[in-house]
């Protein structure tokens, strides 16, 4: 995979908390989902909680991207070195509050969306 999770800060309280991802490869952003799920010592669990979908844009190898769980407006960085994304997944409540929670990040290289009916 193109991006990597680095780690988690600030468990248990939304407007402190955020994930790390570093950028090793040229890559569009919208094509990954980082996904709130649970390990139980052995391995991640079906008890999916919160997913984010990342928004449609380029990173570039190096590139820093920080997802904060509080309330806030994405800025992107125009730098030519060092950029460092900050997003906001708009919750209001903590993510990463139990014991156990994992974070899970999936590249989703191809998919369809069809309506419900």
């Amino acid at each position: 995979m193109d991006i990597k999770v680095v780690s988690v800060h600030g468990h248990g309280k939304a407007d402190e908390e955020y994930v790390i991802l570093k950028v090793s490869s040229d890559c569009e952003l919208s094509h990954y989902a980082l996904v709130d799920t649970t390990y139980d010592g052995e391995r991640i669990t079906d008890k999916n909680r919160h997913v984010f979908w990342f928004p449609k844009y380029v990173v570039k190898s190096g590139d820093e991207v920080v997802l904060k769980t509080a309330v806030g407006k994405n800025s992107w960085s125009t730098a030519t070195t060092n950029r460092r994304h900050t997003l906001y997944w708009n919750l209001k409540s903590a993510v990463w509050n139990d014991t156990g929670d994992a974070v899970t990040l999936f590249k989703l290289a191809d998919w369809k969306v069809t309506k419900a009916k």
